[in-house]
């Protein structure tokens, strides 16, 4: 009885749209340089490329993963929740 509780109070929410963000690094440049950037630009980052990126809902960091490539589209494979223990 209480787990059928439980699901229809979280079928609730279910629907409610929530800001999905990856973020891949970041970069802090002077506006000239922004004002510069075009067409085939290369802005460098602080992160590397092997590092994972975060994955962010409502601005809230909530895993990190990989990205990955899914029919010539970009994706990312969840490798760690955040707040679980690592193996």
């Amino acid at each position: 009885m209480a787990n059928l509780m439980e699901e229809k109070a979280l079928d609730v929410v279910l629907d409610v749209k929530v800001k999905v963000t990856v973020q891949l690094g970041s970069s802090v440049l002077p506006m000239r340089d922004v004002l510069e950037l075009a067409a085939g630009s290369v802005v460098q980052l602080t992160q590397h490329a092997s590092d994972p990126v975060g994955l962010y809902v409502n601005d809230k960091l909530v895993a990190y993963g990989e990205v990955v490539v899914v029919e010539d589209n970009f994706g990312i494979k969840l490798t760690e929740l955040v707040g679980s223990a690592k193996p």
